[in-house]
């Protein structure tokens, strides 16, 4: 049975301290020694507690989870806000792919009352009976034992050192074709891992099933470069999605070695990344499906300077849209603007984007409610062409196919090139 599990909730932003803020003295120890020296993105150390960046998802220590939820709005209403942003939060995931849920194995996932890590593990668990109805692929490897034929070809030095008394017996390196492989020895290890990790009593009998029924595997010490080795071709393709599940659990998790009770695996999105690619992926099914003509692309860099001894820096805008010779550039921003302008460094920036990119308009793009704002830049020569860059608002939309409507309906209409 797994161990009860407590849950705590706080927003990003947000800070955590003992007793008053839902925290004992053995986890917060562990979120000190998993900050460590050179510190984490994650949060910050505080007096006797922590705060949090502007990264969300999962972090579980020991038997709490600490779940870090997105927030751009003021409203707070404790209950039905947590709700709303878990659901968003989730939503957003899907969006940009970081949930594979139109795969078969995962069409019963239930989401609505999961936090983030209930639904990798569940989606994990879901994915691996697949493979495993499916059947689990072979692969040939090169193995070394002592066998009762000569097989393969004879290791003489270890044949001479194991098998003097045992002279019917052979030390041979041969070919075997099994299930024992790479692919499978990551996949074992991740079953373990959520097997001592889960807190849901359904989730718990499908996870020892799925130990009985798939094959025991050797252990391996895993780190990037583990992952970095794999190469998918036709037929190991159908482990891609759950093979990135495994790589998520297995680099994120962090054994508490001292005391072995508080453990640390911390499941941790940018909030900022992740606004970026839901805009992105909003505008690109959108451009897709009714002006497939137009061009976006994200993370676009140019040459920006570059010194004598030959290195460069980089400009890199978050979306480029491109209709014929027409261009504009957006940039997305994870944050309540509470009334007041950009900041000015972030309109200098859009000036950057706007010259190098020889873009007809720029915009930055926030969460919110507020009216659209148009403004543009002070040029020195009243005849150069007008800069413009503009600040909108998309207000989030639990309904997350409206919210990506919304999103492309309001660029779209900014831009002007389809009035």
């Amino acid at each position: 049975m797994p161990a009860k599990i407590s849950l705590i909730t706080v927003f990003e932003h947000g800070s955590l301290k003992i007793h008053n803020g839902g925290l004992n003295e053995a986890q917060l120890e562990a979120l000190q020694q998993f900050h460590g020296e050179k510190g984490n993105p994650y949060y910050t150390l505080t007096h006797k507690g922590v705060k949090f960046k502007e990264y969300v998802g999962v972090i579980q220590v020991g038997k709490t989870t600490i779940e870090v939820l997105p927030k751009a709005d003021q409203s707070f209403v404790e209950n039905q806000d947590q709700a709303k942003w878990r659901k968003c939060l989730i939503d957003m995931l899907k969006a940009v792919g970081m949930f594979d849920i139109h795969a078969p194995s995962s069409s019963s996932l239930q989401i609505k009352a999961n936090h983030i890590l209930d639904l990798y593990f569940e989606l994990f668990v879901h994915q691996i009976e697949s493979l495993i109805h499916r059947g689990l692929i072979k692969k040939y490897r090169k193995t070394e034992n002592n066998c009762n034929s000569l097989k393969g070809s004879l290791q003489f030095g270890k044949h001479l050192q194991h098998n003097l008394v045992h002279q019917e017996r052979f030390f041979v390196r041969h070919t075997t074709y099994d299930t024992q492989h790479l692919l499978h020895q990551l996949l074992y290890k991740a079953i373990l891992l959520i097997q001592g990790l889960n807190t849901k009593l359904d989730l718990q009998s499908k996870i020892k099933t799925l130990l009985l029924d798939f094959p025991e595997q050797i252990d391996l010490k895993v780190s990037e470069a583990t992952f970095e080795k794999i190469i998918y071709n036709r037929k190991t393709a159908p482990y891609k999605s759950v093979i990135e599940i495994a790589r998520l659990l297995l680099l994120n998790y962090h054994p508490d070695i001292a005391k072995g009770q508080n453990n640390v695996l911390a499941l941790m999105f940018d909030m900022n990344l992740l606004w970026e690619q839901f805009v992105y992926v909003s505008l690109y099914k959108g451009f897709k499906k009714n002006h497939p003509n137009i061009r976006i692309s994200t993370q676009t860099s140019k040459n920006f300077w570059q010194s004598t001894q030959g290195k460069r820096s980089f400009i890199r805008p978050d979306i480029v849209v491109i209709k014929d010779q027409d261009c504009v550039i957006l940039d997305t921003k994870w944050k309540n603007l509470n009334g007041y302008h950009p900041s000015a460094d972030d309109l200098q920036q859009m000036y950057v984007y706007h010259e190098y990119f020889a873009a007809q308009k720029v915009a930055l793009i926030y969460p919110g409610i507020f009216e659209q704002i148009r403004g543009t830049y002070e040029l020195k020569n009243p005849e150069e062409i007008e800069k413009e860059c503009s600040v909108m608002a998309i207000d989030v939309n639990l309904d997350t196919t409206a919210w990506q409507k919304d999103i492309y309906n309001q660029v779209t209409a900014w831009s002007k090139w389809f009035i």
